[in-house]
């Protein structure tokens, strides 16, 4: 049985075909459900979801200001990923471009460092993306490379 998380972002997009293409082809979300009438998809890649919805002047659709691109500034959704070498063997293939090369960062979390292989990206609205790989957590390791959470 499909499993809805308690907080799903949905992100308003320009064209809900390019933006299915990036999740789905290149990130490697699926598809949960659809309403392709309206321009609707529901995204979920092991538990982390968000929802998508084509953006449609005419149809009053629930926005605090006029969109301008790029969207979701002052926003980073990330996705933990099992791996990211592959997505960004997909990206590179499409030569899309990345916000943030891919890193190794640690990130202090009270007594313990939590790792994460990240990069970052935008999507084709401009809704930055961090997808993160876990390297696990160490105990007591401070390193010019940590930064607090």
């Amino acid at each position: 049985m499909f499993t809805r998380s308690k907080l799903v972002p949905e992100l308003m997009v320009s064209d809900i075909r390019k933006s299915l293409h990036f999740w789905t082809v290149l990130v490697g979300i699926t598809i949960a459900y659809e309403r392709p009438e309206v321009g609707f998809a529901y995204l979920d890649l092991n538990g982390a979801q968000l929802m998508l919805e084509q953006y449609d002047p005419g149809e009053g659709q629930w926005l605090s200001d006029a969109l301008q691109a790029p969207f979701g500034r002052g926003i980073n959704f990330q996705i933990t990923v099992e791996s990211v070498e592959p997505i960004l063997r997909r990206l590179a293939e499409v030569e899309w471009p990345l916000f943030r090369a891919c890193a190794d960062t640690w990130y202090r979390a009270g007594q313990v460092e939590v790792g994460q292989r990240e990069f970052l990206l935008q999507d084709p609205d401009g809704y930055l993306v961090r997808l993160v790989e876990s390297l696990g957590e160490r105990f007591g390791v401070v390193s010019a490379q940590t930064v607090d959470l």
